[in-house]
């Protein structure tokens, strides 16, 4: 029962795909370290490939028929694409789903204050992290500031060779011995996670000159004043780019591994499908995993429902049991990643049921926690005819749950777009470091994924 390691498995042509799917990834990784750039590539990308936009098209009226592309921008924070199928669409699409959110630190929406000769920034950690891992490290800021006119404002400082690089402070291990007597858990607080940002006073400035300077190089830089902050959406994110990993090159190392890791998988895929498929394709890149996929741009919302119900009147066909025929007849990857087995901390793993990296992608029957709560149990019969698809187009694959029973869990996508009573399982790839600055992952686990994504996609 074994799996076998993909990388036994390939010849030298298959070798150099897998090399270029992991270059291209790195590439994606730098360009896509928060989920508005992850968007602005993926448009990017479709565009070029002949997707049109479902705004523009409902528009002009467009009619959609069989070999069609169309993609649906959410506010520039989610995006959802279709391949339209030979096939009704009320017989079900084939999805896969991914999540573009990554866990962070968020500026608060009034961050900035002076204190000790520095100028600093709160902030407010995004989905689980490890705050002891985000101190003493070199961050980046990424993100939006949108001034009251609607003027939005690009932000990115920290990634050019020649740009500086913020981040939060560590006290000395000379003066912890007291931090040292807490928990890791306890050692760093979330208030403490506060950016320093400068240190420099502004010449005859008397109140919070260090802050005045800071806002004066905004000012300077972007045209911001400290009030447009209310109004902006600024992330910091580790600085510096994706790397190979490992002597033997055999890895990647990276922020953001969770999830785009598989978002850029289910692009790659969606991308080379170059005939009309039998059954529509549905890619989704979504929002706000990491936090419960709440908000407007999340899974819980109904943007796939009501993009669905488009996409049907303008196909002439729709009503609203078509949608709901369409939803529940769908079969669905979600794509997530997994644990991947750590040696170093093998007593969190049960090796029979665990993910290794380099044996393929991963197919979890259910995540969730303790008794499986939270979770999608996947049904033995998709699991069935995942089996054949995956060994039918050679994809080298796995199954595994998320660690030991009773010692913790996690969940996806699964179980909400499983409440259109359509088949879902989890598949992803295995992740060494979760959730932290810094991720790994290996190439072939990547090029398998995108192999699986694009046979399910394919699937009559």
């Amino acid at each position: 029962m074994e799996r076998p390691n993909a990388w036994k498995t390939y010849n030298k042509t298959e070798l150099k795909k897998v090399e270029d799917t992991a270059r291209a990834y790195r590439q994606f990784l730098d360009a896509g370290k928060t989920e508005r750039e992850c968007v602005e590539y993926a448009v990017d990308a479709l565009e070029k490939a002949g997707y049109v936009s479902l705004e523009k098209a409902v528009a002009a009226g467009k009619k959609f028929k069989a070999g069609d592309k169309v993609y649906l921008n959410k506010m520039g924070k989610a995006i959802l694409t279709f391949l339209i199928g030979k096939r009704t669409m009320a017989d079900g699409m084939n999805i896969v789903g991914a999540h573009i959110d990554s866990p962070r630190l968020d500026l608060k929406q009034n961050p900035l204050y002076e204190d000790g000769g520095f100028a600093l920034a709160d902030t407010h950690y995004y989905g689980g992290i490890k705050k002891y891992q985000w101190v003493a490290r070199e961050l980046a800021l990424h993100g939006v500031a949108v001034k009251k006119d609607g003027t939005k404002v690009q932000i990115c400082i920290g990634e050019k060779d020649d740009d500086p690089v913020v981040g939060v402070s560590d006290l000395l291990i000379h003066l912890s011995q007291e931090q040292m007597k807490k928990n890791l858990g306890e050692a760093i607080s979330g208030e403490d996670l506060d950016i320093i940002l400068g240190g420099k006073p502004l010449k005859d400035t008397e109140k919070e000159p260090v802050k005045a300077q800071l806002l004066q190089i905004l000012k300077e830089m972007y045209g911001i004043e400290e009030e447009d902050l209310i109004s902006a959406e600024i992330e910091a994110v580790p600085a510096g780019k994706a790397r190979d990993f490992g002597l033997d090159r055999s890895m990647v190392m990276g922020y953001g591994h969770d999830d785009r890791v598989c978002a850029f998988a289910e692009l790659k895929a969606i991308l080379d499908l170059k005939t009309t498929p039998e059954y529509t394709c549905c890619g989704m890149l979504v929002d706000k995993e990491e936090i419960g996929s709440v908000g407007a741009t999340g899974m819980q919302s109904n943007y796939l429902e009501n993009a669905v119900a488009e996409i049907l009147e303008l196909q002439g066909a729709y009503s609203e049991l078509n949608v709901r025929r369409t939803l529940r007849n769908s079969r669905m990857l979600s794509c997530d990643v997994s644990a991947g087995f750590d040696p170093l901390y093998a007593s969190a793993f049960e090796k029979k049921n665990t993910a290794w990296l380099g044996r393929g992608v991963c197919f979890n029957k259910f995540t969730g926690s303790r008794g499986k709560s939270g979770s999608n149990d996947a049904n033995a019969e998709f699991i069935a005819k995942l089996r054949r698809i995956m060994d039918e187009n050679k994809v080298c694959w796995q199954t595994a749950e998320l660690g030991r029973v009773d010692l913790g869990g996690g969940g996806t996508i699964a179980y909400i777009c499983a409440l259109y009573g359509m088949e879902v399982i989890d598949s992803g790839v295995a992740v060494l470091n979760m959730h932290a600055p810094m991720e790994i992952i290996s190439k072939a686990d990547l090029y398998e994924s995108y192999k699986a994504y694009k046979a399910f996609m394919l699937d009559a």
